[in-house]
């Protein structure tokens, strides 16, 4: 009897929870792109200045340094693709690809090019309110992101309060558990490996890293990362070269079913449109407010810098891993509007079509590295949130503990209303964020001129906080 009641409490709760989310995707779905548009013509379409973005990588790159305690803007830029690179770039696009059809790519493509300058606002922002993390006991050790620049910026330590929060829950738990099952049932699924012996595993290498501290995480996401990434686009590169003859077509068919000029999938033009645009939320981060919490973290010269590498990210993801993976796919010829054969399971078939055996071994590998480095980026994000609302140890190690649960939780089930859950306070992190970022547009702007102005004269430039005090104090600079 009262296992029934509950079961029901449940189903209730699912069905309010996926009724609240498909009316709120929707919302998203305009002030998302909305956004990205303002904000591509209010900076002047700063996501397409490449010359720039190459510039503060380049830069940020020989700022690395193995011996400093300080987390370098590559570092910064690996943390936030650590988390973006992730599932969502090899299960989420073979899922966008069944739901939504070929059009959902176009999308996905359009919430990324937008969205380049939503990543570069907030996380110049983060830089221009980042402050000093005295826990640390390092001097060039910061922490930042939206929570402090609603409190600093817009005078609400209420609504900064909420956006941490959220963000605990989400990136913390929610989603570690979810990259922790992804990881669970590839390694099971492939090797034959008890649930059990994949939990304890991974739970415990979480632990490693967890209680080591933010600068090993950032240390191993500058390994992890950028080899797993790199191999796989090599991968994807050599199926689009050997059937680079059938590239139009296949552009044929993204663009025609992008406008509902052509039915593919078994979603309509409106859900076509949806399940793109979240899928390049959920997979690039961009405007969501997850990546400034890493990117405030970062030590350079003027906040401009970092927004740069931040917008470069949001390529990186989008237009090369999460297309690599759109074309191996439609190359493949594998039924892609297969409902019990989508996702990871989707990409594991098209992988198999060109490499046979090693297509699962060698995609085992990048689900387990890959995800395994966006549950490290998920916690630094998490962590960075937390200390915003307390700084006392007992706080910070029952949540390192919690976090260490959440993968072994994860590990051992699929946890879909947790899941649900996240999905709708994913979309309100993303809204307040968006909120804030518009309210404090006229900051931006003036970071902006002054870095464009400094650069104009052949200057390294150099963030002065003495020129922006009519905006507030900037503590860290």
């Amino acid at each position: 009897m009262e296992e029934n009641l509950m079961s029901g409490l449940m189903q209730k709760s699912m069905d309010l929870i996926n009724l609240l989310n498909n009316q709120l995707s929707v919302v998203l779905l305009f002030v998302l792109l909305g956004s990205g548009v303002f904000f591509t013509l209010r900076t002047k379409f700063v996501q397409f200045n490449f010359k720039n973005m190459w510039s503060a990588f380049q830069e940020g790159f020989t700022d690395s340094d193995n011996t400093s305690k300080k987390i370098s803007p590559f570092e910064a830029f690996a943390v936030t693709t650590a988390s973006r690179v992730g599932t969502g770039n090899l299960a989420g696009v073979a899922l966008a690809l069944t739901l939504g059809g070929p059009g959902a790519i176009f999308w996905m493509w359009l919430t990324a090019l937008l969205g380049g300058s939503l990543a570069f606002v907030e996380s110049t922002l983060a830089q221009v309110y980042k402050t000093k993390d005295d826990s640390q006991k390092v001097s060039s050790h910061f922490i930042g992101g939206p929570a402090y620049y609603i409190q600093k910026g817009l005078g609400s330590k209420g609504l900064g309060n909420v956006f941490a929060i959220l963000l605990v829950f989400v990136f913390g738990l929610s989603f570690n558990a979810v990259q922790a099952n992804t990881i669970s049932q590839a390694v099971s699924n492939n090797f034959n490996v008890p649930l059990l012996f994949s939990a304890v595993a991974l739970s415990a290498l979480t632990a490693l890293f967890v209680f080591k501290g933010l600068r090993s995480i950032a240390k191993a996401s500058t390994i992890i990362v950028p080899i797993m990434a790199i191999l796989y686009l090599l991968l994807c590169l050599f199926v689009i070269g050997k059937n680079i003859a059938r590239l139009p077509e296949v552009m044929e068919l993204i663009f025609t079913n992008a406008f509902g000029l052509r039915e593919a999938g078994v979603g309509t033009l409106m859900g076509t449109i949806t399940i793109g645009v979240k899928r390049g939320l959920f997979s690039n981060e961009a405007g969501m407010g997850s990546a400034p919490n890493a990117a405030a973290s970062a030590c350079t010269s003027h906040p401009v810098k970092q927004g740069f590498i931040q917008a470069f990210g949001v390529f990186f993801d989008t237009i090369l891993i999460c297309s690599a993976t759109a074309f191996l796919i439609l190359f493949s010829g594998v039924d892609f509007t297969d409902i019990n054969n989508s996702g990871i399971v989707l990409t594991q078939a098209a992988l198999n079509t060109f490499f046979g055996d090693f297509g699962s071994l060698f995609l085992t590998i990048c689900i387990f590295l890959l995800a395994f480095s966006s549950v490290l980026g998920n916690y630094f994000y998490a962590q960075n949130s937390l200390s915003f609302l307390s700084k006392k140890p007992t706080i910070h190690l029952v949540f390192k503990v919690s976090v260490v649960i959440a993968v072994f939780a994860g590990s051992m089930s699929s946890l879909p209303f947790v899941w649900s859950v996240a999905d709708l306070l994913m979309t309100l992190l993303a809204l307040i964020n968006l909120y804030a970022i518009f309210r404090l547009q006229k900051v931006l702007v003036a970071t902006l001129a002054d870095y464009r102005k400094q650069k104009a004269s052949n200057a390294d430039p150099v963030f002065k906080k003495e020129n922006f005090t009519e905006y507030g104090k900037f503590d860290a600079w």
